[in-house]
């Protein structure tokens, strides 16, 4: 009998099994169909599980863990001091657990700001401001304002400690749910992110799983343990850094193009690698993801084509009804390229989203002029030495040229001040297993690792 995990990612728009023989370290079978989040999202599920192709006789599954980006995924609120410092941290912790940062706010709340919050029906509120021994005010009056006006929203508070005492009186006296942890800046340009992801993704499987009517899924498997993003990044940390048993691959970025957004993960430590250039501004944490709300195949196909112009389209051949043609696939978003003009197209969009999305995400350097001559500073992380490039999302699957996509991701000398990575090895996740090794990972890295080497990157 074979020992089997059953992994499952509950999309926004598929629901994905992969079935893995954890004894072997390798995939048994893998399967999906349309996620039903609208009616049950089991029967999603069920179709999923019927065209899995194996030998129910030979096969125990033993364990059943899910992630999901179903429901509209994870939505959160980062409120903090500084824009540039705290509210910037906060942004980045939210980010790298997987959600989807609807809007960030610094400074003390408006009136109109609380109105504003309130009207998106978020899930989570990440409440920080100032480093620890520094201005509480702030953060204490914000809390104030939530206690009175937000009192159903989970709140997570990750700012200065010296506030935290007059906090929870604030937040018990208005019965407000709230969970107390580490500063996400204790000091000046200092981040703290693993304490605040690890405490978003309890609330996540605490009470999110529930409002957004998972509850039979969740009953059905051993737990909806993340949101699906932060499983992509947690598979992306344990293939570059390894575990304690087996080495890693080394610094690498993962680009995951979907409908609605283009998230792209770096996993390195982004120090300059280049003589003579200061590193400025906020640290970067290792494990770092960035979210493009505005690069996507489908929800977001107009929302592109206003990013980048047309003229970027035409640097792909593509010069006649871009408008048109963004708006069909922005209007019918289940929409699948069959025909060799609609395939083109969809792969310039996806040319267009990795280029953006990577110069976003990725470092830069800027000249200084000073009386003792130029200075040469560097803003986010260097990843010019990269060693892998790794792409997923389902035009990277399906297409053909996946590697003609990503090497838009890679640096130009039209643009040598971005410091996009240079020479990478570029790999496919083409059985779509990134965030079901992220699950995996939980409860066995090292099987993760195996799987991930055999299937991304030594296939």
């Amino acid at each position: 009998m074979i020992e089997a995990y059953l992994l499952i990612d509950f999309g926004s728009t598929y629901t994905k099994l992969t079935l893995v023989d954890i004894n072997n370290a390798t995939i048994i079978a893998t399967s999906k169909a349309i996620t039903t989040v609208e009616t049950n999202i089991m029967d999603g599920f069920d179709e999923a599980f019927k065209k899995m192709n194996y030998d129910h006789q030979q096969i125990k599954i033993s364990k059943k863990l899910a992630c999901s980006s179903a429901a509209g995924g994870l939505k959160m609120v980062t409120i903090g001091l500084v824009p540039e410092l705290t509210v910037e941290a906060g942004k980045r912790a939210a980010l790298g657990a997987g959600a989807r940062v609807l809007k960030s706010y610094s400074y003390e709340l408006s009136n109109a700001e609380i109105t504003e919050i309130k009207a998106m029906k978020v899930d989570i509120i990440l409440l920080s401001g100032g480093t620890d021994g520094g201005n509480k005010a702030i953060i204490i009056e914000n809390a104030r304002k939530i206690a009175k006006n937000l009192t159903n929203i989970p709140i997570i508070v990750a700012g200065n400690k010296c506030a935290y005492d007059e906090i929870e009186t604030i937040f018990t006296e208005y019965n407000i749910s709230y969970i107390l942890t580490e500063n996400v800046m204790p000091k000046l340009n200092q981040i703290e992110v693993v304490a605040v992801r690890e405490q978003i993704r309890k609330v996540f499987m605490d009470n999110i799983i529930k409002s957004k009517g998972m509850d039979k899924a969740e009953s059905f498997t051993d737990g909806i343990l993340m949101p699906t993003p932060a499983a992509v990044l947690k598979a992306s940390e344990i293939l570059a850094k390894g575990t304690s048993k087996a080495d890693g691959f080394g610094d690498l970025i993962v680009v995951d193009i979907g409908g609605a957004t283009t998230d792209v993960h770096s996993l390195a430590a982004g120090f300059p690698t280049k003589a003579g250039i200061n590193l400025k501004g906020l640290q970067e944490p290792f494990a770092k993801r960035t979210v493009e709300g505005d690069l996507g195949m489908r929800y977001s196909a107009l929302a592109l084509l206003e990013a980048s112009g047309e003229k970027n389209f035409y640097d792909y051949g593509i010069k006649e009804n871009i408008y048109a043609k963004c708006d069909f696939r922005h209007q019918v978003v289940d929409f699948v390229a069959t025909t060799s003009e609609e395939i083109k197209f969809d792969e310039a969009m996806a040319k267009v989203a990795t280029k953006l999305a990577i110069n976003r995400h990725v470092g830069m350097v800027e000249v200084a002029y000073t009386p003792l001559g130029e200075v040469f500073n560097q803003y986010g992380k260097d990843l010019l030495e990269v060693k892998y490039l790794i792409g997923t999302g389902g035009i990277l699957v399906n297409s053909e040229n996946p590697f003609d996509i990503l090497k838009e991701g890679l640096f130009s000398k039209q643009e040598p001040t971005l410091l996009k990575p240079i020479a990478p090895e570029i790999k496919v996740d083409n059985m779509y297993i990134l965030s079901a090794m992220g699950l995996l990972a939980f409860d066995l890295p090292d099987c993760a690792l195996k799987i991930m080497k055999k299937y991304i990157i030594d296939k």
